[in-house]
């Protein structure tokens, strides 16, 4: 196992691949669990939760499996808060759901509470979200950065949430913009066109389920302009939502099929299809080409080399064949990425013009 060891930098902030590099920080509980009980915001909204207790079979850490699925600290579909609990509101095939998360150390479970008509669906698909079809014991450390990555966060699993869309259009909103101007993307077009979570995740913690397919298609192009999105990328987005359907069932491929499928689609390519089946799918060889930072962070980390191509990191992950996006995950939660050397990308935000 050879290769030098870098220390990990905090001095700069982190960059669009360092935030997906997928950490959730899980506040130590500083006060009892929220209430579960809310009144009702529609006339279907369970006021009442499913629960489930959860045991995984290997230690788990809901930060860093979950952690992906967040898009910025004010996404309205993804809340921590202050009891240790992680909040997720989704738009489940059977409708809106809202699922909170609550580990106890103590014995090592997980309580699952559900709000919404797709409370089952979430409660049916609760082990693959949380990594449990996920087996790290395939992956093999062959650097030292990465094998202590690996002693230090045993509990990372590579989540599998089944939902495409939910993850497909925010790495849209992500293509050739800065993380800031994606995430504000998201975060407005939700709480413009979106609707409240079930439960007490919309009373209280103002979370909400992102449009169906039919209301992304009828988004006026204003709406677009205002939040920012550029005529491609809000094109893009309203015709993956036109087949849905299709897409949907890409969650049910293998990782290849899947990609194969979603880049079907006019203004989805390699980037964007490997950032969803990443999440959708549980996909541990699909690592992210195309990206700014991703091959120089991996290069310098890995062999210092710090302009390294797409070609330089693959040759470099190679090693970790059918494992790569697990070791790109480890090297980003590392921390570990050169110095910066150029500005910073211009933030431009087109609903100023």
């Amino acid at each position: 196992m050879a290769g030098r060891r870098y220390p990990a930098r905090t001095d700069q902030p982190p960059t669009r691949t360092t935030v997906r590099g997928g950490h959730t920080r899980i506040p130590t509980p500083t006060q009892p669990p929220a209430p579960l009980t809310s009144t009702p915001t529609t006339p279907t909204t369970r006021t009442t939760p499913t629960t489930r207790t959860y045991t995984p079979p290997t230690p788990l850490h809901l930060g860093l499996t979950l952690g992906p699925l967040r898009r910025g600290p004010a996404d309205p579909t993804f809340r921590p808060t202050p009891d240790g609990a992680l909040w997720r509101a989704s738009r489940t095939p059977e409708g809106p759901a809202t699922l909170r998360l609550t580990p106890h150390p103590e014995d090592g479970t997980i309580q699952a509470d559900t709000w919404g008509p797709g409370g089952d669906w979430f409660q049916s698909r609760l082990a693959p979200l949380l990594g449990e079809s996920d087996d790290p014991t395939l992956f093999e450390p062959r650097h030292r950065l990465i094998a202590e990555q690996t002693r230090r966060r045993p509990g990372l699993r590579l989540t599998r949430t089944g939902l495409i869309l939910e993850s497909l259009i925010p790495s849209i909103l992500e293509q050739k913009v800065t993380t800031d101007e994606a995430y504000r993307a998201w975060r407005l077009l939700l709480h413009q066109h979106g609707e409240p979570a079930p439960g007490p995740a919309g009373d209280q913690l103002r979370m909400r389920v992102m449009p169906d397919p039919y209301t992304w298609t009828r988004i006026p192009s204003w709406e677009w302009h205002k939040a920012g999105v550029d005529n491609k990328r809000a094109s893009t987005i309203i015709r993956a939502a036109q087949v849905a359907r299709r897409l949907e069932e890409a969650a049910h491929m293998e990782p290849a099929q899947a990609r194969a499928r979603l880049e079907l689609v006019p203004g989805i390519g390699p980037w964007t299809s490997a950032e969803t089946i990443q999440r959708t799918n549980g996909a541990p060889d699909e690592v992210t080409t195309g990206d700014l930072h991703l091959p120089g962070i991996v290069g310098y980390a890995l062999a210092g080399n710090r302009h390294a191509t797409d070609d330089d990191m693959l040759e470099l992950l190679a090693p970790y064949a059918g494992q790569r996006h697990r070791a790109a995950r480890l090297i980003l939660l590392a921390g570990v990425s050169p110095p910066r050397r150029q500005p910073k990308m211009r933030k431009v935000n087109i609903a100023d013009w």
